[in-house]
C-alpha cells in the first residue's frame, strides 16, 4: 500500500471515530496504511486482506477504499480495508474483489486475537461513523478459523456460505497423503500423462519468474476461462479489464516479494501451455484461487490434474500444511481432499435499508444452499444453464 492514498477516503476524523467507539477505529491515513503493512507482515490475514491485493485492487480498479483499524493500547491490532460498491438501491462495504476474495481473515495480530477482547459492536459502530452512507457490511466467505487462531469476525451477525471449500491435508509429506487418496492410482495416471506429453513435443512446468512470464500465463488463462463460461453460461468473471489489469500487477508486484504471496504456475506441452494455476499463500496454507486447461487434443490426458500433482507435492516440499482448492466442490478437487470447510457471510445492517438487504441476503443463501447441496437439483440447474448458454450462442438461420 502506498502512503500517497489517492484510492482511499475517509469522511471523519481519527478522534470522532475514537469518541463512537470502546475499541478505536482509524480511517486511512497514510500512517494508518503503514501502520496497516506493518500489522501484516507481523500478523496473520487472508490473502485479501494482504496489503499487495489491497493495494493493486485500489489502483486497478479505482474503487471506493477504506480501512478500518482496531486498536490496542494504541497500535492497531486488528484491521479489515473494504471497498464500498452499489448493488441496486443499496451501498455495501465488502472486501476489496468481491467474489475473488475467498478464504477471508481480516488483519490481526495473534496476540490480540488470544486475548477475546475483539468488539464487533464497536467496529460495527466505526464504519457506520466513518462511512455514513453505507446501508450494510457483507463480509463473504469467512474462514472459521485460521492457523489455530478462530475468525473473530464471527462475532458479527453470519450465516453459512453456500458453497464448500476443499482442502488436503499435507501434515504427513506428499507420500503420506498420496497412500490416504489412492495413491498408486494416481501415480500411474501421472506416468501415463507424462508420456502423452512427451510424444505431443516434451513438457515442462513453469513457476512464473518475470514480468513476460505473468504476461504470458495469465492471457493463456483469461482465454481458458473465457471459452469455458461461455460454454456453461456463467458470466466471465475475468472479463473486465479492471479485474484483468489487478491480477496482472497483482502477480507481477508479487516477484519482488520474498517469499511470494502469489505465484502462478502453467504446464506447457509441445511450447503451447494446456493448464494454468494461480495460488496464495496464508499462513501455513498453499490455496489455488483458480486453475483452467485448454480444451484441446489433450484435453483427454488431464492437463489439470498432471499439474495438481506437481503443485501439490512442491507444497509439500516447501513445508505447507495445507493445500486449499478453495470455494467450490468439483469431482477433481475430491480426488485430493480430505478436509471439508464451511465458510461463512457476515451481514451486518448499519441502516435502516440495510436491515432489508440483509433479510434478502439471508433468504438468497439460504436457497443457494439448498440448490447446491442437493446433487439432482444442482446438476438439473447445471444442465439448464449450460443448455441456455448453448442457444444464446446458436448462430441465426
Amino acid at each position: 500500500m502506498v502512503d500517497a492514498v489517492v484510492s482511499f477516503r475517509s469522511q471523519t476524523s481519527q478522534d470522532q471515530v475514537r469518541a463512537a467507539a470502546p475499541l478505536p477505529a482509524s480511517v486511512a491515513t497514510p500512517p494508518v496504511l503503514a501502520a496497516y503493512r506493518d500489522l501484516a507482515a507481523n500478523g496473520i490475514r487472508g490473502p485479501a486482506q494482504d496489503p499487495l491485493w489491497v493495494q493493486q485492487w485500489a489502483a486497478s480498479t479505482k474503487a471506493d477504499c477504506f480501512v478500518v483499524a482496531v486498536e490496542q493500547a494504541g497500535k492497531p491490532a486488528l484491521a479489515l480495508a473494504l471497498e464500498v460498491v452499489k448493488s441496486g438501491p443499496f451501498r455495501i462495504a465488502r472486501f476489496m474483489g468481491g467474489s475473488h476474495a475467498n478464504g477471508n481473515f481480516p488483519v490481526a495480530d495473534p496476540t490480540f486475537l488470544k486475548l477475546g477482547t475483539f468488539n464487533a459492536g464497536a467496529l460495527l459502530a466505526a464504519v457506520r461513523t466513518m462511512r455514513p452512507g453505507v446501508d450494510a457490511l457483507l463480509l463473504a466467505r469467512l474462514l472459521p478459523q485460521l492457523d489455530g487462531f478462530p475468525n473473530p469476525l464471527l462475532a458479527l451477525p453470519h450465516v453459512q456460505s453456500p458453497n464448500i471449500a476443499l482442502a488436503a491435508d499435507l501434515t504427513g509429506g506428499f507420500e503420506g497423503l498420496l497412500s490416504r487418496v489412492s495413491g498408486k492410482r494416481k501415480r500411474k495416471k501421472h506416468r501415463w500423462a507424462m508420456r502423452k506429453f512427451e510424444m505431443a513435443g516434451g513438457l515442462r512446468r513453469i513457476e512464473a519468474q518475470t514480468t513476460d512470464d505473468v504476461s504470458r500465463l495469465l492471457d493463456a488463462y483469461f482465454a481458458m476461462k473465457e471459452s469455458r463460461f461461455r460454454k456453461m453460461g456463467i458470466t466471465d468473471v475475468f472479463g473486465e479489464a479492471e479485474v484483468r489489469n489487478f491480477f496482472r500487477s497483482l502477480f507481477c508486484c508479487a516477484l519482488e516479494k520474498s517469499p511470494r504471496p502469489f505465484v502462478l504456475h502453467a504446464l506447457e506441452v509441445g511450447g503451447k501451455l494446456r493448464a494454468v494455476t494461480g495460488s496464495s499463500v496464508s499462513g501455513k496454507r498453499m490455496i489455488c484461487e483458480f486453475a483452467g486447461i485448454s480444451e484441446d487434443e489433450l484435453a483427454h490426458a488431464s492437463p489439470g490434474d498432471y499439474l495438481f500433482f506437481e503443485n501439490i507435492e512442491q507444497a509439500c516440499r516447501d513445508g505447507f500444511e495445507v493445500y486449499d482448492f478453495s470455494v467450490g466442490d468439483e469431482p477433481y478437487k475430491r480426488l485430493w481432499c480430505e478436509l471439508e470447510t464451511r465458510h461463512f457471510d457476515v451481514v451486518a445492517p448499519l441502516t435502516v435499508k440495510g436491515h432489508l438487504l440483509a433479510q434478502r441476503l439471508r433468504l438468497e443463501a439460504r436457497v443457494k444452499a439448498y440448490v447446491k447441496n442437493n446433487p439432482t437439483i444442482w446438476r438439473l440447474t447445471k444442465m439448464l444453464r449450460k443448455n441456455a448458454a448453448g442457444q444464446e450462442q446458436r448462430p441465426e438461420d
